[in-house]
């Protein structure tokens, strides 16, 4: 018997059908780092009433942004999608997830392979604090130009890649921790999408979050059990 392959569209449809919870977003009491790790949840139905604060939405960048980079080099830049006319135009691009219209906002995660250029910008910063010797910093700035210069743009972009997913995470995890919601997608069309919002071309789309006032909890996590992950010190 043959199996019909589904689109990438109905695929991520049906993945809304079987979820069959039933109860709101748990509302954490206690947001130490484990309790929302914990508790964080793919949350793809929201309250389309339901409008953030701006200041809130640069609460949680802010503090996404303190995640680890290469070289501290910052690459991850965001597109904060908060327009209902914007978010409609993005509908269809990011295979019609309903989530895309009803959340408060859609923050695109990108990447710029050529943030290595702002390195003296960067450790300048650092060492006008004291915190770096002028010389030190002058050493620093000349490797990494003369390291990534030299980068492949295939090397660059894994780097903004792994840079991406590290503040994506601490993203979602802020915005537990303030008791909203999100959702990471990777299914949507990412050369339209840097096509239709004018993304500059050294960016790599890395994915994009829904993020606002959950409306149903989302699948209750299943993991793989821990002796199946771990190797300890080599593998055999």
């Amino acid at each position: 018997m043959s199996i019909k392959k589904m689109s990438k569209e109905e695929y991520l449809n049906k993945v809304k059908e079987i979820d069959t919870t039933k109860e709101a977003p748990k509302q954490l009491e206690d947001t130490n780092f484990l309790t929302v790790a914990k508790e964080r949840r793919s949350v793809r139905q929201y309250d389309p009433e339901f409008n953030m604060d701006k200041s809130e939405v640069l609460e949680i960048l802010e503090a996404a942004t303190l995640a680890p980079s290469s070289s501290n080099l910052q690459p991850w830049r965001f597109l904060v999608i908060e327009d209902q006319k914007e978010k409609e135009r993005l509908l269809p691009i990011a295979n019609n997830q309903q989530q895309i219209v009803d959340a408060s906002v859609v923050i695109a995660v990108l990447g710029d392979r050529d943030a290595y250029k702002n390195a003296d910008r960067i450790y300048s910063a650092i060492a006008e604090k004291g915190r770096m010797p002028e010389d030190v910093k002058d050493m620093y700035v000349n490797s990494i130009l003369d390291g990534y210069g030299s980068f492949s743009k295939e090397r660059l972009a894994k780097i903004a890649h792994i840079d991406g997913g590290l503040v994506s995470m601490q993203l979602m995890l802020a915005a537990k921790a303030k008791g909203y919601d999100t959702v990471p997608m990777g299914g949507y069309d990412e050369i339209k999408f840097k096509k239709e919002f004018n993304v500059p071309e050294n960016y790599e789309a890395i994915m994009l979050i829904s993020l606002g006032k959950g409306a149903k909890a989302g699948f209750e996590k299943t993991r793989l059990p821990l002796d199946d992950l771990i190797n300890w010190n080599r593998f055999e």
